[in-house]
């Protein structure tokens, strides 16, 4: 689920960045991060976490959204640093700096750090209850086999 989500977020990302918002590339992040966070919600709910719940499917959404915004936060500051604290843009370096610069603060370091903050905060707020989903039967364990020698 996060390599689909991760692929997205590059997709989005790149297409904004290398086109129309191409003096903003904090502005494409944030855009990127919030798409991919719509497919991460549907493919989180419909497969990472499944068998866990325990919530109302709006209360569940709103934190997992609420998540995922300190998560775009978090995923967006290290590009933020490198083109506005450590001013790594054109003119001050070359523009293959200035790309590479961009690839590793977004797509490396600040995926890394959203996504380990993420997966974290959605086990313990979001899909807190590992046997629980709303909605869903469960069954009843197996009866163990009775041992005919006793």
């Amino acid at each position: 689920m996060g390599g689909t989500a991760f692929l997205v977020d590059n997709a989005v990302f790149y297409g904004l960045k290398l086109t129309v918002l191409e003096p903003k590339p904090v502005t494409a992040k944030v855009i990127a991060v919030l798409v991919a966070t719509i497919v991460s919600y549907v493919l989180n709910r419909e497969w990472s976490f499944r068998t866990r719940g325990g919530r109302e499917r709006h209360h569940e959404a709103a934190l997992f959204f609420l998540v995922s915004g300190v998560g775009l936060v978090l995923s967006s500051v290290p590009l933020w640093i490198s083109r506005y604290v450590f001013l790594l843009e054109t003119p001050e370096v070359s523009l293959i700096t200035q790309e590479i610069a961009d690839f590793v603060s977004a797509q490396v370091v600040g995926t890394l750090i959203a996504m380990v903050f993420r997966f974290w905060a959605f086990r313990k707020w979001v899909f807190p209850d590992e046997e629980a989903h709303p909605g869903r039967m469960r069954l009843a364990p197996a009866p163990k086999p009775k041992d005919e020698a006793a």
